[in-house]
């Protein structure tokens, strides 16, 4: 009786089973913060979004860099923050929608 009941188990569990077959929804597209720092040193750059503070990447002295903002909301209304390496200073563009590409200049 046991192995009947098992044999029965058994030919249920390999029979055919349906299947669903979805795709994700699309992502709302990352917003991108284009950097373009005049200093004479590197940068911390930082996207504040109420009390959570997102750090983007450092971007070098005399440079440009696109820096991909993931995980905030398109649209919202956000800080801008940079930081030099050393601390010394510190450049903030407050009210920024992030939508699309977002040109941030420094100084």
């Amino acid at each position: 009786m046991r192995v009947a009941v098992a044999v029965l188990f058994a030919l249920a569990a390999c029979g055919p089973r349906q299947v669903e077959v979805r795709t994700a929804a699309d992502l709302p597209p990352d917003a991108v913060v284009q950097v373009e720092n005049t200093l004479t040193q590197a940068v911390n750059v930082y996207v504040v979004d109420g009390g959570s503070e997102l750090f983007l990447r450092q971007v070098p002295a005399r440079s440009t860099e696109r820096l991909r903002v993931r995980g905030v909301t398109s649209g919202r209304a956000v800080t801008l923050r940079a930081t030099t390496r050393d601390g010394s200073a510190t450049y903030r563009r407050e009210g920024v929608r992030l939508e699309g590409t977002v040109p941030w200049r420094l100084p």
